[in-house]
């Protein structure tokens, strides 16, 4: 069974080269717009999303996500934060004086999550209309410093950056886990891991040989173990509590 939803789905690569074309408002607000209709934990919506168009603002940004040249070059960055001050808001208006929960980890958890679903959505709809997108992890690699840049209050984080324009490449698509290694029926079953892992690898190994032209060779396990042995962002816990988010 197969539809243009699946299609577009399933056709997602990553583009990092973008056409000078601009985008207009409207579109942006219809990305965002469709990205508003994802799911929401208890209809919270407790994200909001910095859409980024100045040419040395991106520049900026550019370098703090780690010198992604995309970021500056594409049309549109938009930031997609995690944002519980307008429940604070709502909790200080209705019931002044009364203890709130806003920065505790399940609220934090909340946001994150609501956050993430908002984007795919919004990334599907770009897609859709012919449009491009990648994600940019990289804007919390000097996190504060992004936070002063685009003026973000108390309890609001940017979770990741995305890149949007009109595709000027065309990818080769990256393979997934097949199906069977992440879908389990009834109950979690880990003892397929280590035979399905090894297939992927192989998987991997074939494609990274032919996107390197031979010069990398690493399977997809042996590339997890290396980015898990390497300590990263560990400033992102002070942030967060500096930022009114209590982590407990």
């Amino acid at each position: 069974m197969s539809n243009e939803t699946l299609k577009v789905l399933l056709q997602h690569r990553s583009i990092r080269k973008f056409k000078p074309d601009t985008l207009d408002k409207a579109t942006v607000e219809q990305i965002v717009a469709a990205g508003q209709m994802a799911s929401s934990s208890s209809h919270v919506q407790a994200f909001s999303v910095i859409a980024v168009t100045d040419q040395e603002r991106k520049k900026t940004l550019a370098e703090l996500t780690g010198n992604q040249s995309y970021v500056a070059d594409c049309p549109v960055f938009l930031v997609w934060c995690a944002d519980l001050s307008r429940l604070k808001y709502a909790a200080d208006h209705h019931l002044p004086g009364q203890d709130s929960y806003e920065g505790a980890t399940e609220s934090f958890i909340i946001g994150t999550v609501d956050t993430a679903l908002a984007a795919q959505n919004a990334a599907i709809a770009a897609e859709s209309m012919g449009l491009g997108i990648v994600y940019i992890g990289g804007i919390r690699n000097r996190i504060a410093e992004v936070s002063q840049l685009l003026e973000l209050p108390n309890l609001v984080y940017p979770v990741f950056g995305m890149c949007v324009g009109y595709p000027d490449q065309e990818p080769g698509q990256r393979p997934r886990l097949p199906v069977d290694a992440v879908l389990h029926w009834e109950a979690y079953d880990e003892h397929k891991t280590p035979e399905q892992i090894a297939a992927y690898d192989t998987t991997m190994v074939e494609y990274i040989k032919e996107r390197t032209h031979g010069e990398r060779d690493k399977g997809w396990s042996a590339l997890m173990a290396d980015k898990l042995t390497v300590p990263s962002r560990l400033h992102m816990k002070k942030y967060l509590e500096d930022r009114g988010f209590k982590m407990d």
